[in-house]
């Protein structure tokens, strides 16, 4: 024997942190074998098998399998290979937590029922194929008719979510109750009226133009802030400022009819189910939040209504 050290299976355990059984058990199954034994037949190791249990433990510790083990501690395959097989491994695991994850917080938050996890599950279980055909799905049905219409792809692609391959979790949450309201009938049928509202105010000659949403929500931005009370005369001047960039977007003229038909494009457009889609939309496809319009169109709504002397403050049917 050389003068190189050995050690026994105890001093071994000290130094790695592994069991002496567990030490027996890779000893026995070929993975690192003792380098010899003392005279009495006890295990002994030298620094290179201690070494390779070190190695061992750690990708145990990882994840990896003894069957892959093996092979990296004999040098049959390198060790980058199989850390990259398995970080790949790992990354689909992950992935699949996250979705359980995401749908039993959203049956934990919302008291939801077995049949309402069930369809949450098959929610986030769609494969990326199946994801796209859900939100073509939807579009289709927003969008239907409106192909020559040139603001259309445009606005399409503003309200299209796109799940990242490997998402956070907040994004899964969000792809999860976001696909759960694209197949709510009738939140389809408000954003398709409101899209063809939408239509119906760029069907005139030019560029792209602002929608009546954006042409309020910027004008009103100060007035919110300021804490203006919609119905005092200070509120004339945002008012008057809102129709007239109205009025010479749709080419049409400031009367009454003007002001009941941008009062029916805010009245669609306020529905707390279409800002959070766009919160959802953010989160899923990483945009900046904080979007929200409601409080902008309800200060506007209570403004237009207390100057329209034929409404007597309340809106007409639509």
């Amino acid at each position: 024997m050389n003068g190189e050290t050995r050690y026994t299976i105890g001093e071994v355990a000290r130094r790695t942190g592994l069991s002496v059984k567990t030490i027996r058990y890779y000893a026995d199954r070929g993975i690192v074998p003792p380098t010899d034994r003392s005279p009495v037949g006890y295990r002994r190791y030298g620094p290179e098998a201690v070494a390779r249990l070190e190695l061992v433990r750690t990708l145990r510790d990882l994840g990896v399998d003894l069957a892959a083990i093996r092979r990296v501690v004999d040098r049959e395959v390198p060790l980058h290979e199989v850390a990259a097989a398995h970080a790949e491994a790992l990354a689909v695991q992950i992935r699949l937590l996250r979705l359980r994850q995401a749908v039993l917080g959203a049956v934990a938050r919302r008291g939801g029922s077995v049949e309402e996890m069930e369809l949450l599950h098959t929610i986030a279980r769609l494969s990326g194929q199946e994801r796209r055909r859900l939100v073509a799905d939807f579009l289709d049905a927003v969008f239907d008719g409106l192909a020559t219409t040139p603001a259309y792809p445009g606005v399409m692609r503003s309200l299209t979510p796109e799940l990242p391959d490997d998402p956070r979790i907040e994004q899964v949450q969000a792809w999860v109750e976001l696909a759960e309201l694209a197949q709510d009938p009738d939140f389809r049928a408000s954003m398709r009226r409101l899209v063809r509202q939408y239509a119906a105010d760029h069907d005139v000659p030019g560029l792209p133009r602002p929608d009546a949403v954006a042409v309020v929500r910027d004008a009103v931005a100060p007035a919110l802030a300021a804490g203006l009370d919609p119905t005092a005369p200070d509120a004339d001047a945002v008012v008057a400022a809102v129709i007239d960039r109205y009025a010479h977007l749709t080419g049409k003229t400031d009367d009454d009819a003007l002001r009941q038909r941008l009062l029916d494009r805010l009245d669609t457009a306020n529905d707390p189910r279409r800002d959070r889609y766009l919160d959802l939309l953010a989160v899923v496809n990483g945009w900046p939040t904080g979007g929200g319009v409601a409080p902008a169109l309800e200060w506007f709504g209570r403004a237009l209504r207390a100057r329209m002397p034929s409404s007597n403050g309340v809106s007409r049917t639509r």
